[in-house]
């Protein structure tokens, strides 16, 4: 090639961007609404969260302008389905320096040669960031192809997606109940059912199998929740079935024949509990802890006979009792924070703020298994006050709001919700102010969002915050998984 050529092209291409790059005028304002996909409209982020992409529905040309409180402004032009493609480093540099702040978006259309604005919204941006990395199971919620799932994580200042660990390397079996000590990266469990069972313990470098099925509980442990210290661990023992339902609103319904609330030494590999944890005629469920780790909340119901026929019957109380891990003692009441049977409802999932004010639950008709309840909706107990109240701001009508926890700093609430087709559940976040109200939440920022979560069937189930990558070997889980007999919890009684 020779030298005219290669100025030659250069000129072309640097016209080329020129004429990409080249801002439009609008010639008139118009009072109209601009509908868009994902609903982003006066949403409250952080600052260090993807570009929120979105797209308009128009089947003109649209350009959009993203202007902040300071000035500044960049121009966003649409592809042939109306998606805007925010660019990555101009959006972190718009966020990191309007903390505090408005951005304001405004749709412009291409109409008969001319540019026409319509009518701006605005998302604000908190002065708190969330944590960088989000954790959870994409599982199918149909049982078609209920063993095709694994454990992934997502960069929240990215669009990446990485595995934690993908059942494909155990035969597809399942695998569930990720947990973190408060959101730290590098411990976590999971359970492996049915093949390969056990649970996988990692700390560090550190990788366990664990058999937590002992004479004296139930089952293998089942739900999790780490104590502070990070050296204990409380789970529930589930006895669980499942019911389907042809005529009714709820398709499918978990239950529990019977349950009890223990603890886990993660050095020791002893199991201990209560008895007032451990009660023949209650189920008790969901253990949590409070951020001092002197307190384990849980949730209880009174026994009923004749599951599933009567699983409306079936109410969960909100429940306290005093703890002392190290020394394995236990207070000799249980407090009820949120009485079921009077107030005819059932409560799941208890998870208090870091700094302790607040404790988020999910409520819902009956039973605890919420995450299929269609009127099941976030409510927020202020621990200092008793009160409890709906986040009305968060809730979706008549779709499920459900599993959630919290952020580092107490700011963010990250929930599982039904609200964008009623059948696969999505993450949203939602930002929590010092008084506990919520603002208007926002789903999972994608590429292309609304291809993304058309084209993908399914859920993203139990979202976690965790506050850096998680680094798994997928080949030595599995090697351990599959062909060590691993390390048998012990009871030990008091």
């Amino acid at each position: 090639m020779t030298m005219r050529f290669h100025i030659t092209l250069q000129c072309l291409m640097l016209l080329l961007l020129i004429s990409c790059n080249t801002a439009i005028e609008v010639s008139s304002q118009k009072d109209q609404e601009a509908i868009i996909t994902p609903d982003y409209k006066d949403v409250t982020i952080p600052a260090n969260i993807a570009p929120l992409n979105f797209q308009v529905q128009s089947d003109s040309p649209a350009v959009l302008i993203i202007n902040d409180t300071q000035g500044e402004s960049f121009q966003v032009k649409s592809d042939d389905e109306g998606l805007f493609s925010i660019p990555q480093k101009k959006w972190k540099s718009l966020l990191s320096h309007n903390k505090g702040s408005d951005i304001t978006f405004q749709v412009c259309l291409e109409e008969d040669g001319k540019w026409v604005a319509l009518r701006p919204f605005a998302m604000h941006v908190a002065q708190e960031d969330l944590d960088s990395y989000l954790a959870y199971r994409l599982v199918q919620p149909g049982y078609t192809f209920w063993n095709r799932m694994g454990l992934y994580q997502r960069d929240l200042e990215t669009y990446e997606q990485m595995p934690i660990y993908e059942n494909q390397y155990t035969d597809y079996n399942c695998v569930n109940c990720h947990s973190f000590p408060a959101r730290n990266p590098e411990k976590m469990t999971f359970h492996m059912r049915a093949k390969s069972a056990g649970t996988v313990m990692l700390q560090g470098n550190k990788l366990e199998k664990l058999n937590t099925k002992t004479d004296e509980t139930i089952s293998a442990l089942v739900y999790p929740y780490w104590h502070p210290s990070e050296n204990y661990m409380a789970f529930s023992v589930n006895d669980t079935k499942q019911a389907f339902f042809a005529h009714s609103d709820n398709i499918l319904e978990v239950f529990d024949n019977a349950s009890d609330v223990v603890i886990y030494d993660v050095n020791r590999h002893e199991v201990f509990s209560s008895p007032l944890l451990k009660s023949e005629d209650a189920f008790e469920t969901f253990p949590t802890f409070s951020p001092d780790g002197k307190s384990l909340y849980f949730c209880s119901a009174v026994k009923v006979d004749s599951l599933p026929l009567t699983y409306k019957d079936v109410h969960y109380s909100l429940c306290r009792i005093d703890v002392d891990v190290e020394h394995r003692t236990f207070g000799t009441k249980v407090d009820t924070l949120y009485n079921a049977v009077k107030d005819g409802r059932s409560v799941s999932f208890p998870r208090i703020s870091p700094d302790g004010r607040f404790m988020a639950v999910t409520l819902h008709e009956a039973g605890n298994f919420s995450i299929w309840h269609p009127e099941a909706d976030l409510y927020l107990i202020d621990l200092q006050s008793g009160e409890m109240r709906p986040l009305t701001e968060a809730n979706s009508p008549d779709t499920t709001d459900s599993y959630h926890s919290w952020s580092s700093n107490g700011r963010w609430l990250v929930f599982s919700s039904r609200r964008m087709d009623g059948l696969y559940t999505r993450p949203f976040f939602t930002y929590i102010d010092e008084d506990g109200h919520a603002h208007k939440p926002f789903v999972l920022p994608q590429k292309d969002p609304v291809n993304h979560y058309e084209d993908l069937f399914y859920s993203y189930n139990i979202p976690e915050f965790v506050s850096g990558k998680v680094n798994v070997n997928q080949h030595s889980v599995a090697t351990m998984m599959k062909d060590t007999e691993g390390i048998n919890a012990m009871y030990a009684k008091n």
